[in-house]
């Protein structure tokens, strides 16, 4: 998602890195493994990306909820879970809003993002207001689901309905995030499976 927003990266053998600011919300590192000696080696990419200075509070995404950095000056900004739907397919939407794909505007999802056909935001509007959305991402034959809002009693029915918008953009593909709370159980009663823990940490403040 970062190489779609324009932002470099690197992929090392254990973990996803990024030395330079990545768009708001994206962390700079993600782990890829969770061997022992793996997290050893996650752990010195952390210290090294720590003396380039990166400004504000960074985030390290621990795949597997086992990278404890807090000595690092880190604190846990999220605890969640992974969830998976196999095979979604497109049916009949559910919640009652009128659902569009989002087209450019505003920094936050640049005119770039919108050229790259692995990408696509929907958002849902009730009597004329957007009141939900998710953003879709298509890659390593899995199509990303992420930034899910939607109010909390329209949850899964938003849930079903982003479920079946990806079945019918990206077909033949599972579906994957990672969600907490509400949200969590949200994605459970739309057929998500609950997966393994992982966490996000962030840079502790100063």
């Amino acid at each position: 998602m970062c190489f779609a927003h324009g932002t470099t990266g690197r992929f090392l053998v254990h973990t996803w890195v990024n030395a330079e600011p990545v768009p708001r919300f994206y962390p700079n590192v993600v782990t890829l493994t969770a061997g022992q000696a793996d997290i050893a080696e996650q752990r010195q990419a952390v210290r090294i990306l720590l003396k380039s200075h990166l400004p504000g509070r960074w985030a390290v995404k621990d795949s597997f909820g086992t990278l404890d950095i807090a000595r690092l000056g880190f604190e846990v900004l999220q605890e969640a879970s992974w969830i998976r739907k196999q095979q979604p397919k497109p049916a009949p939407l559910v919640s009652g809003l009128a659902w569009e794909r989002a087209g450019p505007g505003g920094e936050a999802f640049p005119t770039m993002l919108y050229g790259d056909e692995n990408f696509a935001m929907f958002s849902g509007r009730r009597d004329g207001a957007i009141v939900a959305g998710g953003t879709l991402y298509r890659a390593d034959k899995v199509v990303g689901l992420s930034n899910v809002v939607a109010d909390a009693d329209d949850e899964p029915g938003v849930w079903r309905d982003l479920c079946s918008l990806a079945a019918a953009t990206f077909p033949g593909l599972p579906l994957v995030g990672y969600e907490s709370g509400d949200e969590l159980t949200a994605a459970h009663k739309a057929g998500f499976e609950i997966g393994d823990p992982l966490r996000i940490w962030v840079k502790a403040r100063d």
